[in-house]
C-alpha cells in the first residue's frame, strides 16, 4: 500500500492505509503455531531482550528496547500493541509473568512502558539481532537526522539496515493521528510492528508502520525513542 499524496520535508501526512498492514497483526488471536522456537524454559533462566516478545491475554508485543529509572527497569513497546493489555508475559503459555503496564500514549504518540515486576528475569540493556545473530549493546538514546544509518530488527524480516529518510513525519492510522514519526529507507513486514530502530549503539525509536514490502522495496516508519525516554523519565543503558 502507497501513501494518498507526497511528503513535504518536515511534516507529512500518510493516510491510514500505508500502515494498517503492519496495525493489524498487533492484537491478533494467538496460536500454537506461531511461537516454534520461542523461548519460554524456567524462569530463572529466562533474559528479555530489545526484539523479544512479551505475551498478553490475546496479544503479543515485541520489546523495543530495555529502560531503567534508578534500580527498576522497564519494557518501551508500541502504545496501539500495549492497548488493553496489563500483564506481561515471557511465553506465550503466560506462565513467566514479568510485568505491567504503567504507561501507554495512542493515539498522538504510540509507545506504551511495562514495568518489569519479576526479580528472577534479567532485562539486558542490549537488543537481540535475530536467531543466530548476536545482540547489540544499546548505550545511549538521540533523535534521528536526516541521512543517519539506521538498522532495526523485525520479529518477520530480521536484521536490516539503511538510512533515514525524513523526520517529523504525521501519520494517520484509522484508530487516531500520531505526530513526530521518522521515516528510513528500509523495508519491513507485517509482525516487525515494535521492534528496535539503531545507529551503532545508539537507540533511536521502534517500528510503528510500513509501505510495500521486502520483495518489491519498501520504507518504514517508527516513533523516536528519546521523546518517550523523556516522558517517562527513563534511560537506556
Amino acid at each position: 500500500m502507497r501513501p494518498l499524496r507526497s511528503e513535504g520535508p518536515l511534516r507529512t501526512v500518510v493516510r491510514a492505509v500505508v500502515v494498517l498492514a503492519l496495525l493489524l497483526g498487533w492484537s491478533a488471536a494467538i496460536g500454537p503455531a506461531a511461537y516454534s522456537g520461542q523461548r519460554a524454559g524456567h524462569q530463572a533462566a529466562v533474559a528479555v531482550r530489545g526484539g523479544d516478545t512479551l505475551y498478553g491475554a490475546g496479544t503479543r508485543c515485541t520489546v523495543g528496547f530495555n529502560a531503567r529509572s534508578g534500580s527498576t527497569s522497564y519494557a518501551l513497546v508500541s502504545g496501539r500493541c500495549a492497548q488493553g493489555a496489563s500483564t506481561w508475559y515471557a511465553d506465550p503459555a503466560l506462565t513467566v509473568g514479568v510485568g505491567v503496564t504503567v504507561g501507554v500514549s495512542f493515539p498522538g504518540n504510540d509507545y506504551a512502558s511495562v514495568r518489569y515486576t519479576a526479580t528472577a528475569v534479567t532485562y539486558p540493556g542490549e537488543v537481540s539481532l535475530g536467531a543466530g545473530a548476536g545482540t547489540r549493546d544499546i548505550t545511549g538514546a538521540a533523535n534521528p537526522v536526516v541521512g543517519q544509518s539506521v538498522c532495526h530488527v523485525g520479529r518477520t524480516t530480521g536484521y536490516r539496515c539503511g538510512t533515514v529518510q525524513a523526520v517529523n513525519v504525521t501519520v494517520n492510522y484509522g484508530g487516531g493521528t500520531v505526530y513526530g514519526l521518522f521515516r528510513s529507507t528500509v523495508c519491513s513486514e507485517p509482525g516487525d510492528t515494535g521492534g528496535p530502530a539503531f545507529s551503532g549503539g545508539t537507540a533511536l525509536g521502534i517500528i510503528v508502520g510500513s509501505s510495500g514490502n521486502c520483495a518489491s522495496g519498501g520504507f518504514t516508519y517508527y516513533q523516536p525513542v528519546a521523546e518517550w525516554l523523556s516522558a517517562y523519565g527513563l534511560s537506556v543503558y
